[in-house]
């Protein structure tokens, strides 16, 4: 929780933040991690990435005992004070009830990683809520926020040396853009072709639609989405570009579930952190959400009738949710898989 880092990056609510919220799970042996979320329209409803408070399967994770959803009024959003040790002027409202989408697997990547927190009570009167983006992202530029780790140098080494690394619980924010998903048909079907062995690239989860920005510093080196791309046998000049300069940021450990918007609106929400490794654009070794890695979020076009329907109480079929479509961190874990050198952990 050390303070610092760049105060251009913080969100007070004053900027339109107050809904942007920290989450605090406690298990039953006693440890706790933190995520992010955003307060919805009937403000007793918080949507964040369901590994936060799932292992898959649509339901709790095993142990977790307790979740709060922490408020912080206009005051302490501007004094730069880590929420999570609950100083006066935070509210803190336990959730009463997990709405996890049940096609979540609990696989670092998969599109459906998200979740809908109920509140036990309304959210305070202070707390901005929010509505659904339904548009299309490819190319977009967001504004992301979160409550995750920060850097005394940003994306020179991310948090990769103890020296840069500062503490979660203030919230943040900054500027990208959607590069492109998984999915997209420049690829021909790379990432989510299914192989003999029954996994597409990253594993068994949906990855059509989980999409992803780069962490740009302006120089084509470090373009990662280009130069996957471009190492895929896409299109010259796909997923190229060296950025939106001092504006543009990676997410982190702890910023998990926190929202990315469009016009105001919730456009994703944030699920995991990925490295291609030195070869392909990451500024510097390991995943520490340096220049040249990705971070990937959970569109919420694809999952409008799910958001929908947990605020209402309910939760459609799958079937169901397939018609509504075609109408309209902190915790950690890391993989490596055979296609190629990476790295990846949720945000």
């Amino acid at each position: 929780m050390v303070g610092g880092g760049d105060p251009n990056r913080l969100a007070p609510n004053s900027k339109g933040y107050s809904g942007s919220v920290g989450i605090l799970m406690t298990y039953s042996n006693g440890a706790q991690f933190v995520c992010s979320g955003t307060l919805l329209k009937d403000r007793r409803s918080v949507l964040t990435a369901g590994h936060c408070v799932s292992d898959g399967g649509g339901k709790k994770a095993e142990g977790l005992v307790r979740t709060q959803v922490i408020f912080q009024n206009d005051a302490v959003s501007n004094a730069d004070i880590p929420i999570y040790s609950l100083p006066a002027g935070t509210t803190a409202i336990d959730v009463g009830r997990y709405v996890v989408n049940p096609n979540y697997t609990g696989e670092v990547i998969d599109q459906n990683d998200i979740a809908v927190l109920k509140l036990n009570t309304y959210a305070p009167a202070y707390a901005q809520s929010y509505d659904i983006y339904t548009g299309g992202l490819d190319g977009k530029e967001f504004n992301v926020n979160g409550f995750g780790r920060r850097s005394t140098v940003g994306g020179a080494v991310g948090y990769g040396v103890t020296a840069a690394a500062l503490g979660t619980g203030r919230r943040r924010q900054g500027d990208n853009v959607y590069d492109y998903a998984w999915g997209d048909s420049a690829f021909g079907g790379f990432f989510t072709d299914i192989r003999a062995d029954g996994e597409n690239f990253f594993g068994t989860a949906d990855i059509e639609y989980s999409y992803i920005s780069d962490f740009d510093n302006g120089l084509a080196a470090n373009d990662a989405s280009c130069l996957i791309a471009e190492a895929v046998g896409a299109p010259a000049g796909f997923g190229c570009s060296v950025g939106l300069g001092a504006r543009e940021v990676n997410i982190a450990g702890g910023d998990s579930g926190g929202g990315a918007f469009i016009n105001g609106q919730i456009a994703s929400v944030n699920s995991y952190g990925l490295s291609f490794g030195e070869d392909f654009g990451d500024f510097y070794p390991g995943l520490n959400s340096s220049w040249g890695e990705f971070s990937g979020y959970v569109p919420t076009n694809i999952h409008a009738g799910f958001i929908a329907a947990a605020q209402l109480g309910g939760v459609p079929e799958p079937a169901t949710w397939a018609l509504m479509i075609l109408g309209f961190g902190a915790v950690g874990g890391a993989m490596r898989r055979r296609n190629a050198k990476t790295s990846v952990r949720f945000a």
